[in-house]
């Protein structure tokens, strides 16, 4: 079957604006029961022009959309009752995207929105973030990395089976997929669900994908069928492209930027080299002032000598 690659964010956001999917989506990385859930797309529309090949005096403008998703997620608890969380989802595929992941974590813990009242008490919702990653964190080997608060006793360093709402409050829970490292790794159900983003299922058109919907669980059906909507769809297939020349500006630029800061650090080196050659230099100026101010002074004593002896 051809679906529409996913590690593209017109198709990722396609996928996830089904609410059905999303849900399954969710459940399977959190491996937690998502029963309900809102969420809101969160686009920041940046202009990049570009010059046309054609006319080199003129340039196009392309529109790069960073998405993100924001959830408030409806969570199924062991004793039969729920809980409400905050999902941060976020997908990036350059590794610059740091700093744009650390804004929006704390605007989460910033936002009173991100809050209930229990028995006439205001209190934080859990945070979990998502992280969907098209480069590698030097991790290798791990398609998903599950990282939690581990609770433990500061003298004794045991392990604390133990958790409670101050914890769950100040620290989030995050996964992070290494869509890199899949590389055909099918341990369980939710790598064979990731395998959506394995580039090497890559046809001739790097816009689709071959998989197998009988190697996907019957839970994740709708998704690969969500995706095979979106290979269909003209719309997507042109918004793919400019999405292709949007992220080589991008690598161009980073490119360019690096070679400058490649350049700058050199020419700062070779400053501080000139810096350290002069200050040598000073040092033996001034110590060889030194030593003819001493053989001066010598000088005088021995003359002052003489002419003591003359008289």
């Amino acid at each position: 079957m051809h679906i529409a690659n996913p590690i593209y964010d017109v198709v990722f956001k396609f996928m996830m604006e089904d609410k059905r999917v999303a849900k399954a989506f969710l459940s399977a990385i959190i491996e937690e029961e998502v029963l309900e859930l809102d969420f809101s797309a969160q686009e920041y529309v940046v202009p990049i022009s570009q010059k046309k090949k054609k006319q080199a005096e003129e340039k196009e403008e392309y529109h790069l959309t960073v998405c993100r998703f924001d959830f408030c997620a409806k969570i199924s608890l062991p004793d039969g009752g729920y809980k409400i969380v905050i999902i941060e989802l976020q997908k990036a595929k350059l590794s610059t995207d740091i700093m744009r992941f650390r804004r929006y974590i704390g605007r989460h813990y910033e936002d009173e929105n991100n809050t209930y009242n229990s028995e006439d008490n205001e209190k934080a919702r859990q945070i979990y973030c998502i992280f969907l990653l098209g480069h590698d964190i030097c991790i290798p080997g791990h398609p998903v990395i599950q990282v939690d608060y581990n609770v433990k006793d500061a003298t004794t360093k045991a392990n604390l089976n133990a958790t409670s709402e101050f914890i769950q409050s100040l620290h989030h829970r995050s996964w992070i997929v290494q869509i890199e490292q899949l590389k055909q790794r099918r341990r369980n159900d939710l790598e064979k669900l990731l395998s959506i983003f394995d580039q090497k299922n890559r046809t001739d058109n790097k816009h689709i994908l071959d998989v197998d919907e009988d190697d996907f669980p019957d839970e994740y059906r709708d998704i690969i069928r969500r995706l095979r909507k979106a290979g269909e769809s003209k719309k997507i297939q042109i918004e793919m492209e400019i999405e292709d020349d949007i992220l080589k500006e991008l690598q161009d630029k980073e490119r360019i930027i690096a070679q400058k800061d490649k350049v700058i650090e050199e020419k700062d080196t070779a400053l501080k080299e000139k810096d350290k050659a002069i200050e040598e230099k000073d040092k033996a100026l001034k110590e060889k002032g030194t030593a003819l101010a001493r053989e001066r002074a010598e000088k005088e004593a021995l003359h002052a000598e003489l002419a003591r002896l003359k008289r």
